[in-house]
């Protein structure tokens, strides 16, 4: 079930990645980053955090992350991933 959440006016940041690494997959909010240059890995999280983000973005938006490579990628890729779907979902 996806919740009504209007991203179509503003765009996927760090920031909101940061939100849900935090709130849902376990990150110490003294381990939030601001580099978009960084990995999962690279802050200490797993494939379970992988997994855990990609079920808030099913729930949120209605879909998943393109595959499991994703989680080797710097954060700004996933971001851009994440903003390209949504895109996609919401074309102007």
């Amino acid at each position: 079930m996806r919740e009504n959440t209007d991203m179509s006016a503003q765009p996927f940041r760090l920031e909101n990645l940061m939100d849900i690494l935090e709130h849902k997959a376990g990150l110490p909010a003294a381990d939030r980053v601001t580099d978009e240059r960084l990995t999962l890995a690279a802050i200490g999280l797993d494939s379970l955090a992988f997994l855990t983000l990609q079920s808030v973005l099913e729930a949120r938006y209605g879909f998943e992350l393109p595959d499991e490579a994703m989680r080797h990628r710097p954060f700004a890729d996933i971001i851009a991933a994440v903003n390209e779907r949504l895109e996609a979902a919401n074309p102007l």
